[in-house]
């Protein structure tokens, strides 16, 4: 009596897939090279994007950059009947905030939230620093392009809203440009707190800092490997979940983890020419993204970035020095590349918008047994066709084997040692879309 059911379940789910997947496809052939291009212009013709440079010209600084950022978003959501809600979120920062704050200053981020149908409080996000710099942190009014760091990742967060405006998604997706990411990352601790404040349910913030460059300063030219940064476990974990994880593990499965392990996954299945590359690490050695300060409330979030940086365009004054050309100008971003890590971002927001939700609460059991045993709250969707078992070997960097279990909330893996591997379990919907796969929280003994 249960096959007949499961049966049409999944015959109409792969009529969804078929649909979806072909959306997939269409998002990445629709990402524009050229109009990535024009937007990496645009922002590098205000001179200095500087967090503390002049917002008062229409032509030049940080206020006339941010401006036109805003009237982009503007002229997309006219395009789409009004799609987008588009708005400054801002703080108030003085120099007692930061070394790097050497006067008072709003900063202004530009947000852009595309409403999702069935769950319009949770968010998927793409950001873009808005801000750039040169040498010395506190200048202000010398010109500094910042043509890859970071109009490179500001442009990509505006061609997926082009792009993606065309779809509607079951979650919310938010693109934003953040300010004061030079100074000290201020701009996303500012729309972090206000996600907390307005009760946002965050699945995950896709931060791109650099997606540019293809020749590093170690001579390596390379238009196909980028990097996902993601650390290992929440910063505001509980002392009790740090307990438990000397004696069930769990190092390297917080959920910025499982994220960019999603962002992985869907790479390798949509532009299999890629090469996505995890780095387990928060961000680069000593050094600091926009995706952290939603990491330290908790938010999953990770960096996308070019896999070979080069020093010698990154913070330094434009300039030759024994025969070097120093400076980020737009000579050092290669705009196919740009378009390729902007795809990458668009189809994993996509994926993220159209997946149902991740359970909340996941229970296994199984010790000195046969079989690993799981217990979870299903999810309330209607969109929900069941749920998938993941497991891996514990050296792995992502989950190996899968097991659709249907719509159930329990479920026995008959012959798999508990002790052998790690688990995770995520929703799937009928669409044929995944959330995140989340680790086990809870234990229990039969």
């Amino acid at each position: 009596m249960r096959v007949f059911p499961l049966f049409l379940a999944i015959l109409f789910c792969s009529l969804g897939v078929a649909q979806e997947t072909e959306n997939i496809y269409s998002i990445i052939d629709k990402v524009s090279s050229s109009r990535i291009e024009q937007d990496i212009k645009k922002l590098v013709s205000f001179g200095t994007r500087h967090t503390l440079s002049d917002t008062l010209s229409e032509f030049r600084g940080i206020g006339a950059a941010r401006r036109w950022i805003k009237s982009e978003f503007d002229q997309i959501s006219k395009n789409c009947n009004g799609c987008l809600e588009v708005f400054y979120q801002k703080n108030y920062f003085t120099p007692k905030d930061g070394d790097r704050i050497v006067k008072p200053v709003w900063i202004n981020n530009v947000v852009a939230i595309q409403k999702g149908k069935t769950h319009p409080n949770r968010f998927i996000i793409m950001s873009g620093d808005i801000d750039s710099r040169i040498s010395d942190p506190t200048n202000y009014t010398d010109d500094s392009p910042g043509a890859n760091d970071n109009a490179s990742g500001m442009a990509g967060a505006l061609e997926a809203a082009r792009v993606l405006s065309d779809y509607s998604f079951e979650n919310s997706i938010l693109y934003v440009g953040l300010a004061g990411e030079e100074q000290g990352l201020f701009g996303g601790k500012g729309l972090a707190q206000y996600a907390l404040d307005q009760g946002w349910e965050i699945i995950g913030i896709l931060n791109n800092d650099m997606i540019g460059n293809i020749q590093g300063v170690d001579g390596v030219i390379d238009n196909r490997t980028f990097r996902i940064f993601s650390e290992p476990v929440p910063a505001n974990e509980s002392e009790k979940a740090r307990n438990a994880r000397r004696f069930y593990g769990g190092e390297v499965d917080g959920i910025s983890r499982q994220l960019a392990r999603y962002v992985h996954k869907t790479v390798k299945k949509y532009m299999p020419e890629m090469n996505p590359m995890m780095v387990y690490r928060l961000d680069r050695f000593g050094r600091g993204g926009h995706h952290r300060p939603f990491n330290d409330v908790g938010f999953a979030g990770v960096r996308i970035m070019e896999a070979h940086e080069n020093y010698t365009m990154q913070h330094q004054d434009i300039r030759v020095e024994n025969g070097i050309a120093y400076g980020d100008v737009l000579s050092g971003v290669n705009f196919d590349y740009a378009k390729k890590l902007t795809a990458v971002n668009a189809i994993s927001l996509a994926s993220l918008a159209w997946a149902p939700p991740a359970v909340k609460t996941i229970s296994i059991g199984g010790i000195v047994q046969a079989s690993a045993k799981f217990k979870w709250e299903k999810v309330t969707d209607p969109n929900v066709l069941g749920y998938k078992i993941y497991w891996r070997a514990t050296t792995s960097p992502t989950w190996e084997y899968e097991r659709f279990v249907g719509d159930v909330d329990s479920f026995p893996l008959e012959g798999i040692v508990i002790d052998n591997f790690f688990f995770g379990i995520a929703t799937v919907g009928k669409n044929g879309f995944e959330s995140p796969v989340v680790f086990p929280n809870g234990i229990f003994r039969d």
